[in-house]
């Protein structure tokens, strides 16, 4: 028992123990060292439940340290009541970490072990379990592996297969290199130097060809630089949405606008955190003559109520951008909604419950259409998301394909001064990386930032603090592969890696 006890505490520390291989800390060989010691465990589990309970620990360790910024969510700036709150972050934890559990309980319900062929069994099941957990009930694709592999710096070697198949398929390389080293250890522990030798190859293979691969741009320059600012208010959550404060935000905002330079000016999300026909009508006219003035667009925050959809249903709330300019205004509704934070699951069971104890201002909101057009504005298109929709790289290198510059805005500040800003910049580079188009980044608190279509950050503004980001952008065109085939590449790949690997630990183990 006491051995048992002490390998579920060694799987929690390693999954604790990745949360170092993403931003702030960027640790990037954690995340194989991490999963290569789940890796041996599961190969020495003897039941699948046994391996599913060390994948729960291991979910446990990786998301009550690395997600638990959403207690902050709840309890600081939600009002929920502390032990609720306690308890609501202690079940969504739970709930991720069901995904390792379920690739443990693969990987050894499948094959028979401990063998070679298991962890990359381990790691097959693993990689579907991350892109499940992106999907399954409207998903949370946060700190998927392969985003260890993208420092702020720039990408390393096993980020070169992100424009091919996504973070997944990085994910999926840095799962393949850990099932080799965890394969090494069963070699070396067994003396078979042949395998061990072969193990070796097989990851290095998998670096050289992540390396081949990083350089190609698989786009092109398209269009004149276009000089844009980006606006970080820095209005506390507090002030935001106090409706007392509301002459003091136009006025801010209306400053930092009129000090900016660029062309394009970029305010981040909610900047006016109410509906657009209660802002008055000067305060949006005089950004829209700043903008004429320019020739260009200021891209403004704010919320549309739209009419029911059908009679006896309710109003439609969407957190929107919109665009003020010379030409008729163009609009962007956010479709990928925040559960419990923008919408309701189960409105009709469980919304009088969670209205009582989550106090969030628009808090029921509506999905803006799956598809809409990209701004245009200087002979460039841009494609905007809000928020967490920029996790969702699936979804976004769809309306990538017809935009030249991606553009976030995002208001982070529910998070306070956690991790999660930073693992958020991260997530965003990736999505730069996999469409090879520059993210232009607007945030109320930070992380302000312009990233490179390599993924680099190239400049950003301090943390919770007031000002302008200018930067000149190039747009882009053309798509990369995992632009016209999504994840479908690596959801193959992972089934294929499962199969070939279950046949031959059945094979040896009949041998």
């Amino acid at each position: 028992m006491l051995a048992r006890s002490l390998v579920v505490a060694l799987a929690l520390a390693a999954g604790a123990l990745a949360v170092f291989a993403f931003a702030p800390f960027s640790a990037a060989a954690v995340a194989f060292a991490s999963l290569a010691l789940l890796f041996v465990v599961w190969n020495h589990a003897t039941t699948p439940r046994q391996a599913a309970a060390l994948g729960f620990a291991w979910g446990v360790g990786l998301f009550g340290l690395g997600a638990s910024w959403v207690f902050i969510a709840l309890e600081t700036f939600g009002g929920m009541p502390l032990p609720v709150a306690c308890i609501a972050t202690a079940g969504f934890v739970a709930y991720l970490a069901l995904w390792p559990a379920l690739a443990g309980w693969v990987a050894v319900r499948a094959s028979p072990g401990p063998s070679l062929a298991r962890p990359f069994v381990a790691a097959g099941a693993f990689v579907l379990g991350e892109w499940l957990r992106g999907y399954v009930f409207t998903g949370f694709p946060w700190l998927a592996l392969g985003y260890s592999q993208l420092p702020a710096s720039g990408a390393l070697a096993l980020a070169g297969f992100a424009p091919v198949g996504g973070v997944y398929l990085v994910s999926l390389a840095v799962a393949l290199v850990a099932a080799a080293a965890a394969g090494l250890v069963a070699a070396l522990t067994t003396y078979r130097r042949r395998q061990a030798y072969a193990l070796v190859a097989f990851a290095a293979i998998l670096f050289g060809a992540g390396a081949l691969l990083r350089p190609l741009e698989w786009t092109h320059p398209v269009g004149a630089p276009l000089a844009v600012s980006l606006v970080q208010s820095n209005v506390a959550l507090r002030d935001k949405f106090d409706p007392a404060f509301r002459p003091q935000n136009y006025a801010l905002l209306a400053e930092l606008v009129r000090a900016s330079r660029g062309r394009v000016v970029v305010l981040p999300e909610s900047a006016y955190p109410q509906f657009a026909d209660e802002i008055p009508a000067a305060v949006l006219e005089d950004l829209a003559a700043i903008a004429r003035e320019r020739d260009g667009m200021v891209l403004a925050g704010l919320f549309v109520l739209l009419p029911p959809a059908a009679p006896g249903s309710d109003e439609r709330i969407h957190n929107s951008v919109v665009s003020l300019s010379a030409l008729p205004p163009q609009l962007y509704r956010k479709h990928h909604l925040v559960p419990f934070g923008e919408s309701i699951p189960l409105k009709g069971l469980f919304g009088w419950f969670i209205n009582s104890v989550l106090h969030i201002p628009l808090a029921d909101q509506a999905a803006g259409p799956a598809l809409q057009p990209p701004f245009t504005v200087a002979g460039q298109r841009l494609a905007v998301d809000i928020c967490y929709e920029d996790a969702f790289g699936g979804e976004l290198a769809i309306p990538a394909r017809d935009a030249t510059i991606l553009v976030n805005v995002t208001n982070d500040a529910w998070y306070g001064r956690s991790i999660a800003a930073r693992q958020h910049n991260q997530i965003a580079a990736m999505r730069a990386l996999e469409t090879r188009r520059t993210m232009l980044r607007a945030t109320n608190t930070g992380i302000t930032s312009v990233i490179a279509p390599d993924g680099r950050v190239l400049d950003q503004l301090p943390w919770f603090t007031r000002g302008v980001l200018e930067v000149d952008v190039t747009g882009r065109d053309g798509n990369t592969p995992y632009m016209r085939v999504g994840d479908a590449l690596v959801l193959l790949l992972a089934a294929g890696v499962i199969a070939v690997a279950t046949w031959v630990a059945r094979r040896r183990a009949a041998a």
